[in-house]
C-alpha cells in the first residue's frame, strides 16, 4: 500500500496518491495532470478513482482532464451536481482498490456535498482519513462559503459540528488525518503548519474535536474571526462544476513570446491586464505603466485571484522567461486561463526601445521612521489577525483582500505610506493604487516586521469588533 501526500506550497494544498497492487486513486488533484500521470507511469499503475472531497473554492481541480486521460471514475459525495460525468457516491459506500478499501463518509458543513474518505488497509484496519476541508490540522473548514438562500453560516456550522461528532471523532485515535490544506489557505482561519497528524493528538489540541464543546459554542468558534473570502472563490466553485479549457491549451496559448513592439501594440489596442511577476524591488525600480505587480515568489496565484476582478480578461506577463510557464500554470490553478503571451526579453528589452516606464518610491524601515510622519497617511494592508496582533498607532487599516471595495478611501491628491507584514503585499497594493491614479505612494520595504524590529514607532494592539 502506498499513501503519498503531494503538497503544493503556493496554494497550501494537498493532493494524495493512493495505490494497492497496481491500482491507484488520486484525492483532490490540482489542474495540471502531468505530475499524476508521471507518478502512475513510474509505478506502472492504473488509475481507477479520482476522489473529490467537495467542490473546491480556492483552486480549479484537474479531475475532468485526468479522468479523460486515464479513464478513471470521478467520485463526489451526496448532493453534488456537475456538468460532467461522475459517480455520485452514497454515505458509507465502499470502494475497493487492490487489497484496500476506501469508504465515503458524507460530512456536510463546509459545503453540503463535503465528504471524507476513510482508508482501511489490507487487514481491514482503519489507517487514515482524507478529510478535505471538513477537518484541518488545528482547525476546521470555514462554514460561510456555501451559504444558500435557505441556509446561513450558522446552519452550516451546525452541520459541520454534527459531521465531526458522528463521523470523525468515533474513529480510532491512531488514524492519520490527511487534510486538503495547511497554514496559509483562506479555507480556514487558524491552520497548523503541519500537514498531517493523528486523530488522537488532534482531539487534544483542536478545539473542533473537543467533545465538551456544545453546538452553540462550536458555532461561535467556527464563525468568529473569519476574513472576507477572496472574490475568486465563487467563480472557482462554478468552474469545478463544469468542463473548462484544458490545461495543455492554456499553457500553449500563454507560452507566446511577444516582442516589445507588439507587446506595446497589444496593450494599446486590446487593453489586457499586464502582470509583472518579478521581485518587489525590481518592480519598484522600473515597470510598464499601469501594470500590476504580483511576485511569483510570494502567494502568487491566490493573490492574483483575490485582486483581479475579472478572471476572464486577457493577461500579458512580464518576468523571468525561465519561469513564465510556472506563472501560467499557477494562474490557471485559480481559474485565470487567458494568458496570451509574455514580454520577450523582459523589462530590459522594453527599456532598450525607450518605451515609457514607471516607478514606485520604496524605503526601508529606518528611513520610514525619519520621514515627517506627524500627519502622514500610513496604510496597513495586512489581514485582521495580523493587525490585531500589533500595528502602528497612527495607521489606517485597509486590508489588501478588500482593495476593490476600499479604493474609494484613497484620494488622488494625498500621499500614502503603504506597508504589509513583510513587503510583498504592499507592493501589490501600490501597483493597484498607481494604476487607479494614486501616484504619491511610498512602499515600506520589509513591512511591519522591519518596522517593529528596527524603529521606535509606537505599536498598539486593538481587537477588531466585526
Amino acid at each position: 500500500m502506498i499513501v503519498e501526500q503531494i503538497y503544493t506550497g503556493c496554494l497550501s494544498e494537498a493532493a494524495y496518491y493512493i495505490e494497492s497492487n497496481g491500482i491507484a486513486a488520486i484525492v483532490d488533484p490540482l489542474r495540471e495532470t502531468t505530475p499524476y500521470l508521471t507518478k502512475l507511469n513510474e509505478q506502472k499503475a492504473e488509475l481507477k478513482y479520482i476522489f473529490i472531497t467537495h467542490f473546491h473554492a480556492d483552486f480549479v481541480s484537474g479531475h475532468v482532464d485526468l479522468a479523460k486521460e486515464t479513464g478513471a471514475t470521478i467520485v463526489f459525495g451526496p448532493n453534488a451536481e456537475a456538468e460532467f460525468a461522475f459517480h455520485n457516491g452514497e454515505d458509507n459506500e465502499i470502494f475497493n482498490l487492490g487489497e484496500i478499501e476506501i469508504k465515503l463518509m458524507h460530512t456536510p458543513g463546509h459545503t453540503l456535498e463535503s465528504s471524507c474518505y476513510l482508508l482501511s488497509d489490507e487487514n481491514k484496519k482503519d489507517y487514515c482519513v482524507f478529510t478535505g476541508d471538513t477537518l484541518f490540522i488545528g482547525d476546521v473548514g470555514r462554514p460561510d462559503l456555501a451559504v444558500k438562500s435557505h441556509l446561513n453560516q450558522d446552519d452550516l456550522a451546525k452541520l459541520l459540528h454534527q459531521s465531526l461528532k458522528s463521523k470523525i471523532i468515533p474513529l480510532s485515535d491512531d488514524v492519520i488525518i490527511y487534510p486538503a490544506h495547511g497554514a496559509g489557505s483562506s479555507c480556514g482561519k487558524n491552520m497548523s503548519k503541519e500537514t498531517f497528524d493523528t486523530l488522537g493528538h488532534q482531539k487534544k489540541v483542536n478545539y473542533a474535536l473537543n467533545q465538551n464543546l456544545s453546538e452553540s459554542d462550536f458555532v461561535k468558534e467556527a464563525t468568529c474571526g473569519l476574513n472576507q473570502p477572496p472574490q475568486y472563490f465563487p467563480e472557482n466553485v462554478k468552474m469545478n462544476k463544469r468542463i473548462n479549457t484544458t490545461f495543455d491549451e492554456i499553457i500553449s496559448n500563454g507560452l507566446n513570446p511577444i516582442s516589445p513592439e507588439n507587446f506595446k501594440a497589444i496593450i494599446n489596442n486590446d487593453k489586457p491586464l499586464v502582470i509583472d511577476c518579478r521581485k518587489p524591488n525590481e518592480f519598484a525600480k522600473s515597470h510598464i505603466p499601469n501594470s500590476l505587480f504580483i511576485g511569483i515568489d510570494g502567494g502568487f496565484a491566490p493573490w492574483a485571484g483575490t485582486v483581479i476582478n475579472d478572471l476572464t480578461q486577457k493577461i500579458l506577463l512580464v518576468g523571468n522567461e525561465s519561469r513564465i510557464q510556472e506563472a501560467i500554470t499557477r494562474l490557471s490553478r485559480v481559474g485565470i486561463d487567458n494568458t496570451i503571451g509574455f514580454l520577450k526579453g523582459g523589462i530590459s528589452a522594453w527599456e532598450n526601445h525607450n518605451y515609457e516606464t514607471s516607478s514606485i518610491r520604496s524605503i526601508d524601515a529606518a528611513s520610514f521612521e525619519n520621514e515627517d510622519l506627524q500627519n502622514a497617511n500610513i496604510i496597513d494592508v495586512r489581514n485582521n489577525n495580523e493587525y490585531e496582533n500589533g500595528h502602528l498607532k497612527q495607521s489606517t487599516f485597509l486590508p489588501l483582500d478588500n482593495i476593490s471595495t476600499n479604493i474609494s478611501n484613497y484620494k488622488e491628491e494625498s500621499s500614502y505610506y503603504i506597508h504589509c507584514q513583510g513587503g510583498y503585499r504592499s507592493m501589490i497594493a501600490c501597483s493597484i493604487l498607481k494604476s487607479k491614479g494614486i501616484h504619491n505612494l511610498t512602499d515600506v520595504k520589509g513591512g511591519f516586521v522591519a518596522i517593529e524590529s528596527n524603529t521606535n514607532l509606537r505599536i498598539e494592539k486593538v481587537q477588531i469588533i466585526a
